[in-house]
């Protein structure tokens, strides 16, 4: 079959000559000289790793409002974790976490001013709020100054949620991170509770706070690597008042100005501080 005469030919061959003939006349008018490239001021950063082996206050200062995104294990999904790491010919603790399984979830977490929550008249010293349990939706209290990061209890994210309202006031804020934080620190830390409501029930008891900082080395992770992080490894028990106390495990990986970047958390009554299973994974990631 004969083709039929194409109508796009004489257009781009049209559109050719045009050009062609443009490019034939005579420019009458010398072209501006550009000025030279300027460069402009380069972004100041609020905190920049120095690498000096320890995290001071200004090294953990919490950004309002900025989403931070974690690669973290579905729920209810149990994963096994190397807590030990291995030791390379440099002498340097290694922990490879770059390994995926296409199983992993996005969560973001922001810290944000806890002015703008409904129990923020419960924290009179508190500062920010971040996510707690991402299952049961339940906020973290918190403040920060020169000596540490300072844990002052937790709430249901709705005052009225369909599981029941949440609000639960230590007496005094707990320690979570004590600065400056390095290798062979540890602190201790108690808050008692009373007069509280979890999950629609009257509560009361101690929850116990125990932190070592008992490694570093290097991190991997499936985006990042970080050079020289510290571990952290808590235990936390919590004693109500009518039930028998449960002990959790969790340990977590930090590095200077980008604060906590990975995590595990055991399953109940976990004896090992290296445990092998984690109940929770979560990756700095995307």
């Amino acid at each position: 079959m004969n083709r039929p005469p194409s109508i796009m030919a004489p257009a781009l061959l049209a559109m050719g000559l045009t050009i062609g003939l443009i490019a034939c006349v005579d420019n009458q008018t010398p072209p501006a000289e550009l000025p030279p490239y300027e460069p402009g001021d380069a972004p100041v950063l609020d905190c920049v790793p120095d690498l000096d082996g320890r995290i001071d206050h200004t090294e953990l200062t919490p950004n309002l409002g900025v989403p931070v995104s974690y690669r973290v294990s579905p729920a209810g999904v149990d994963r096994p974790v190397n807590l030990r790491g291995q030791v390379d010919q440099f002498g340097t603790r290694v922990w490879d976490w770059s390994a995926t399984d296409g199983l992993d979830q996005r969560l973001e977490i922001a810290a944000e001013p806890l002015s703008d929550q409904w129990y923020a008249s419960s924290f009179p010293d508190g500062e920010f709020t971040t996510l707690l349990n991402p299952d049961l939706n339940w906020e973290a209290v918190y403040s920060h100054d020169t000596s540490g990061l300072h844990f002052h209890g937790y709430a249901s994210a709705d005052e009225t949620p369909p599981s029941g309202t949440t609000l639960v006031v230590y007496d005094d804020p707990v320690t979570l991170y004590a600065f400056p934080m390095q290798e062979g620190d540890s602190w201790a830390s108690t808050g008692v509770i009373r007069n509280a409501t979890l999950r629609g029930l009257p509560y009361a008891g101690e929850d116990h706070y125990v932190s070592t900082v008992d490694a570093s080395g290097e991190l991997w992770l499936p985006e990042l690597t970080f050079s020289q992080v510290l571990r952290v490894n808590t235990e936390v028990t919590l004693d109500p008042a009518l039930s028998d106390p449960i002990t959790h495990r969790q340990v977590s990986f930090f590095f200077e100005c980008f604060g906590e970047v990975a995590r595990a958390v055991s399953a109940p009554s976990e004896e090992d501080p290296e445990f092998s299973t984690a109940t929770e994974v979560r990756r700095l990631g995307f």
